[in-house]
C-alpha cells in the first residue's frame, strides 16, 4: 500500500482574478502570526498580482516595533511581498492543495520609502521577471494610499513536495 496520498487532480485555474483567505491557505502553509496577505485581485497567472494587507494594531510585531510609534517592520514588507508572489506561483503551477514550500534564494534592489503603521492598506504588486517550474524572480512594489512604501527584487524556489 503507498505512503503518500494520490495527487489532487489538475484544475485550470485560468480564469482566476482573485484569491480570498480560503483560497490563500490552500496554497501557502503561513498561518498567524506570520500570514501576511488578506487577499489578492488582479491575478494575471504568470505575470502580476495585487496583494492586500490590512494593517491592524493587534499583530504581534508592535509590541516591540515600536511600542510608542508602532511601524511596520520592513522585513515583513518584503515577506508580504513574497507571499503575493507565493500564492500566484502557486495558482499559475496549480499546486492548490498540494502544499508546496518556497524559500527565498536572494533579494535585491530593495528600499523602503515611507513608513507603514496600523489602519494603512498595503498594496504589494508584484510581478514575475522569470519562472520555470522550480526558480521564480519577482519585482515588487508596496504602496499605500498610492504613495510607494518599499520596493524588491526577490528570487525564490518552490517545493513541490514541499520536504526540502
Amino acid at each position: 500500500m503507498p505512503d503518500t496520498a494520490p495527487a489532487a487532480p489538475a484544475r485550470d485555474w485560468t480564469g482566476t482574478t482573485t484569491a480570498d483567505l480560503a483560497l490563500i491557505q490552500r496554497i501557502i502553509p503561513h498561518r498567524y502570526p506570520f500570514l501576511l496577505i488578506d487577499k489578492l485581485r488582479d491575478i494575471r497567472l504568470g505575470e502580476s498580482a495585487l496583494g492586500i494587507k490590512n494593517v491592524t494594531i493587534n499583530e504581534p510585531h508592535f509590541q516591540g516595533h515600536f511600542p510608542s510609534k508602532p511601524v511596520m517592520p520592513g522585513v515583513t514588507i518584503i515577506e508580504a511581498m513574497a507571499q503575493t508572489a507565493a500564492v500566484l506561483t502557486g495558482l499559475t503551477l496549480d499546486l492548490v492543495d498540494r502544499e508546496p514550500l518556497v524559500y527565498f534564494m536572494s533579494i535585491d534592489k530593495t528600499r523602503f520609502r515611507r513608513m507603514v503603521v496600523p489602519g494603512d492598506v498595503l498594496e504589494l504588486d508584484v510581478k514575475v521577471l522569470r519562472g520555470s517550474s522550480k526558480i521564480w524572480k519577482f519585482s515588487g512594489i508596496a504602496k499605500v494610499e498610492g504613495e510607494l512604501a518599499a520596493e524588491a527584487e526577490f528570487m525564490a524556489m518552490i517545493d513541490r513536495n514541499g520536504n526540502g
